[in-house]
């Protein structure tokens, strides 16, 4: 059977971080309800590769515009490709970093934040790729 090939408007690449503390916990953010994707759904930081961008650099900047923190060496984990409404493609790169520096400063694009667990990240609200890759990194520390 072949498969139909799809189109697409936008092909784009973005990341998200679990950031981890000294204590084994990392940190989430909750979207804001004005959000323009998953209101009031839990978060990581992370956000979309700039055109050219190396991608160690992007997850690094994204995390210090988001929390105010600075990370050295996140290592990528799992992947997966999305196909969302009018016919966007995007690939999402989830990282592991360890140790942040400096203060906690979450941007305006989240109202609260808490370090928490695997096993309470995945009681969240979570956007369905979020738990996707909470899933992978439990399974992946087992």
């Amino acid at each position: 059977m072949k498969k139909e090939i799809i189109k697409t408007e936008k092909i784009g690449l973005s990341q998200k971080a679990f950031v981890f503390n000294k204590d084994g916990k990392f940190l989430t953010m909750r979207r804001t309800k004005t959000a323009p994707s998953n209101p009031l759904k839990w978060d990581l930081p992370g956000g979309d590769v700039e055109f050219g961008e190396d991608p160690i650099k992007s997850i690094i900047r994204e995390i210090k515009e988001e929390t105010g923190f600075t990370v050295k060496s996140p290592t990528p984990f799992d992947v997966k490709g999305y196909v969302y409404p009018h016919k966007n493609y995007w690939v999402t790169v989830a990282f592991k970093a360890f140790n942040p520096k400096g203060k906690l400063s979450v941007s305006w694009e989240h109202d609260l934040y808490k370090w928490v667990t695997i096993d309470e990240f995945l009681k969240l609200k979570l956007p369905i790729k979020l738990r996707k890759f909470a899933i992978t990194l439990k399974r992946s520390v087992k």
